[in-house]
């Protein structure tokens, strides 16, 4: 995420990202959390290597959840040998955009059994219900696991006001929640969610702050805690979790 989302971008970057690979650290501390990530080459058959995470333990460590997040710009991820906890891919965008790599992603997920979930990148200049409901089909037509998360990714104004954003996160959020009965996360970058998030504190927080070491970030706007923070997006977008696996998919679809 924090990156173009358009379809006719994402056409022209997908054969630069297929090499790309995720080696990454789980530092773990009850206070503040670094770690570095580095790259691996990709693999034999093509499909972008995955990342080897190595986990180091304190004394009083508090252990976070590892996770990426993947659309069309990773179209060849090999999700089998991936070392995630949990993996959040892109299915839509506006009122009319499919990630071409979302099915594939979506099942790989759920043939490994991490915790999966799916967002929508909003565009707060159309409107929000049919957006959502853009969402919705794309995502009712692959088969549903307990515990899939749903997100709102939202990172543009489309040139609308504070009022007028913050309004069409409300509607699109609302309605994702009564249609599914799952209360939906925001994603946002953190300076965003601080603007235009202000009374959306019901929705867990997932939040992008690459200034920060992993877990290292304060909640912006109405939020008193963050569930994920997405801590780099070099050479893939990663992030890290305050709950684990199980607490996560407590976010997610009921059983």
């Amino acid at each position: 995420m924090l990156k173009p989302k358009l379809a006719a971008t994402l056409k022209n970057q997908i054969s630069e990202r297929f090499g790309l690979a995720v080696g990454g650290a789980i530092l773990a501390s009850a206070a503040a959390l670094t770690g570095v990530a580095g790259t691996a080459p990709a693999s034999p058959a093509g499909h972008v290597a995955a990342p080897e995470v190595q986990h180091e333990t304190r004394q009083e460590a508090h252990q976070l959840s590892y996770g990426l997040d993947i659309s069309n710009y990773e179209p060849l991820y090999d999700w089998s040998a991936s070392s995630a906890q949990f993996g959040i891919v892109k299915a839509t965008e506006g009122t009319g955009f499919r990630d071409a790599s979302f099915a594939r992603h979506w099942r790989e997920l759920g043939d490994k059994g991490i915790v999966r979930g799916a967002y929508h990148y909003g565009h707060p200049g159309n409107d929000p219900i049919a957006e959502a409901d853009h969402f919705l089909s794309v995502l009712n037509a692959q088969p549903a696991k307990p515990g899939d998360l749903l997100v709102l990714d939202l990172e543009t104004s489309d040139g609308r006001s504070v009022e007028q954003v913050n309004a069409w996160a409300r509607a699109w959020l609302s309605h994702v929640k009564a249609k599914t009965g799952v209360t939906p996360m925001f994603y946002s970058g953190w300076n965003f969610a601080d603007t235009y998030g202000k009374g959306l504190a019901e929705y867990p927080l997932w939040v992008a702050h690459y200034g920060r070491a992993k877990g290292a970030v304060t909640p912006p706007a109405d939020w008193k805690s963050w569930t994920i923070h997405q801590y780099t997006d070099s050479p893939i977008d990663q992030n890290v979790s305050a709950l684990s696996p199980d607490q996560l998919r407590g976010l997610g679809r009921p059983a």
